[in-house]
């Protein structure tokens, strides 16, 4: 009897930043969000954006109070949502706590 793989759903992602990554997030923020795009592959949709301590104070992102991020991700598991998030360039460049993550089914 041959077994179905799990069911992909889509999740809300909230990923929290580690303490002290504000440089390194300005540094690669350009590359990542020229990773982003409609579903990829990776499973990663266009949709989320970045979580603010406090509301900013100009319009410069290097002014922001970073927190973290919030994705939506198409996976089947914790797991799988970690694998998919450990590829973006905040998660190499040491930004995002992987290791964190929260995740809500939508």
């Amino acid at each position: 009897m041959a077994t179905e793989a799990p069911k992909k759903m889509e999740w809300l992602v909230v990923v929290p930043d580690f303490p002290g990554a504000h440089e390194k997030r300005i540094a690669v923020r350009p590359q990542h969000f020229a990773n982003l795009g409609p579903v990829k592959e990776s499973g990663v949709f266009q949709m989320g954006g970045a979580v603010l301590n406090e509301v900013p104070t100009s319009s410069d992102p290097k002014d922001f109070s970073f927190a973290g991020s919030t994705i939506v991700v198409l996976a089947s598991s914790r797991e799988e949502i970690k694998e998919i998030l450990r590829q973006d360039v905040y998660a190499k460049e040491g930004v995002w706590d992987v290791e964190n993550v929260s995740r809500f089914p939508s």
